[in-house]
């Protein structure tokens, strides 16, 4: 067992451009912390594996297979394999996210 604390975890800017944190990686499962700035977006795209978004603070749009949610704190949205997903800070607000993928992919 393992408490992780996303307070110390480290940030890091990916290849988008987006703030992160590496939460938990195993065979199993992918966790990584999303920090959207107001204005910023993830484009579409996607991946072969079930994901789930829980959003830890803030307010934001996911767009899945077309469909847009806008959702705020403590909301979960799930997402099934292979669905074109995007993700956007278009609320004038920090969306703070878990991006949660089972198995992890790798």
């Amino acid at each position: 067992m393992k408490v992780i604390k996303l307070g110390d975890l480290k940030t890091k800017e990916n290849m988008r451009g987006i703030m992160t944190k590496d939460v938990l990686k195993n065979d199993n499962v992918q966790v990584k912390n999303l920090i959207l700035k107001p204005g910023d977006i993830i484009p579409s795209h996607q991946v072969s594996v079930d994901v789930f978004f829980h959003v830890l603070e803030g307010e934001g749009t996911i767009i899945l297979d077309g469909e847009e949610f806008e959702l705020s704190e403590k909301d979960f949205i799930t997402c099934p394999p292979n669905t074109p997903m995007k993700v956007k800070a278009d609320q004038g607000v920090k969306f703070n996210v878990l991006n949660v993928k089972t198995p992890a992919l790798n």
